[in-house]
């Protein structure tokens, strides 16, 4: 397994030693960390996400303990993740889901994130949460291969695999742009598949296919990363130098009026060999998302977003700008919580202009000045130089 190259900024030590601590702190065995913890002013955190382990923030936090050092810990959750996709409550074709309950996974299914709803009557859940995204399979396969490299023999790769397999099978879209669509959403046992295609989506899937092609030469992986890869071509607009966030449910592509910080940066350190055009995309993002101290979600700059100038460094780095992205680490250093995690946003309330799900009237996904267990695992992939497209350096 390559290790880290190039400078590690200061943060590294202290972001991988709250990773850790996480992980610790979720139980023993194979465990799912909680994604956020309350924030300032907050006894509890809401209902909603009170036990919510987020498999994105989940396999986020394996790889960067990759990157950190830690593999042990990093297989902790490596191994919660093949649990979830083997032990499944409902399903047993390859998913998983976009959260679970925090905390070790048990012998059986692992349960889901939920509450007792006292108006109701009724234990709830949360739809979104119940589903499955496309992204989310890829990330959490993303984590696996990241795996694979350091302990070949955990059955890493196979499950990595699966979760590809599924992508494949439920999602892929032949509409123009040809792709992979979002996944399904809502609850067992009948749930609502999502018609739209997003950039950064097809983004993961595109890393998925390419790593597992890399490893095994099999052409069916080769197809499915240049399937990716052709939404990624037909997503980008030279003229201004930007990634669309993906199609509308009837296929058409998105307008470029509204577009997203990872969209833009994600491409040009997910694909190797990324087309030399595709760097506007990073200008476009200072020109247009910049704020003090890094970068908002979107254009209307109301906040600091963390999560995602943590990932604007790492980009920084595999574009051979070093010294930039050493600044903008410097200046997430003081987004410290007292947990040693960062915080997701700098404000109370950050805008994305996105909704959650398909059942949402407005753009209802919003980022809080909480602890985050994702902002923190992108820290410390930046702090260390580590792609988590590759499983590579990213200098």
């Amino acid at each position: 397994m390559p290790a880290a190259a190039g400078p590690r900024h200061p943060t590294a030590t202290p972001l991988c030693a709250a990773l850790g601590a996480g992980v610790d702190a979720a139980g023993s065995g194979p465990v799912f960390v909680a994604s956020y913890r309350p924030g300032e002013g907050e006894a509890e955190l809401p209902l909603p996400l009170r036990q919510s382990a987020f498999t994105y923030d989940n396999a986020l936090a394996a790889i960067a303990l990759v990157a950190c050092g830690d593999v042990p810990r990093a297989r902790r959750i490596g191994d919660a993740l093949l649990h979830g996709l083997s032990h499944d409550r409902t399903f047993s074709d390859g998913r998983v889901r976009n959260a679970y309950r925090a905390g070790p996974v048990g012998d059986g299914p692992p349960p889901m994130p939920g509450w007792w709803d006292a108006k109701k009557n009724l234990w709830a859940e949360d739809a979104y949460q119940d589903g499955t995204a496309t992204g989310n399979v890829a990330w959490a396969a993303l984590a696996l291969l990241t795996l694979d490299q350091a302990a070949p023999d955990g059955g890493y790769r196979t499950g990595a695999r699966r979760m590809l397999g599924w992508i494949g099978e439920h999602t892929r879209d032949r509409r123009p742009p040809e792709g992979f669509s979002g996944g399904v959403d809502g609850f067992d046992p009948v749930q609502t598949p999502l018609a739209w295609k997003s950039t950064e989506h097809n983004l993961d899937v595109h890393a998925v296919a390419a790593w597992l092609h890399r490893l095994d030469g099999r052409p069916e992986d080769a197809a499915t990363a240049k399937t990716a890869r052709g939404f990624l071509d037909a997503a980008f607009v030279a003229d201004p130098g930007l990634f669309r966030l993906g199609t509308v449910p009837d296929g058409a592509l998105q307008p470029i009026a509204h577009t997203a910080l990872d969209t833009q940066l994600w491409p040009l350190i997910g694909v190797l060999g990324a087309p030399a055009s595709w760097r506007a995309a990073y200008a476009y993002a200072e020109a247009h998302m910049g704020v003090p101290g890094g970068f908002d979600f979107n254009e209307d700059r109301d906040g600091l977003w963390i999560e995602g100038t943590a990932q604007a460094a790492l980009t920084l780095r595999a574009l051979g700008r070093v010294p930039e992205a050493m600044r903008l680490l410097d200046g997430l250093s003081g987004q410290v919580s007292p947990s040693g995690y960062l915080y997701a946003a700098n404000v109370a309330r950050l805008t994305t202009g996105i909704a959650i799900g398909p059942a949402s009237k407005e753009p209802d996904f919003f980022y809080f000045r909480r602890p985050h267990l994702g902002a923190t695992a992108w820290a410390a992939l930046a702090a260390t130089g580590w792609n988590p497209f590759t499983g590579r350096t990213a200098e």
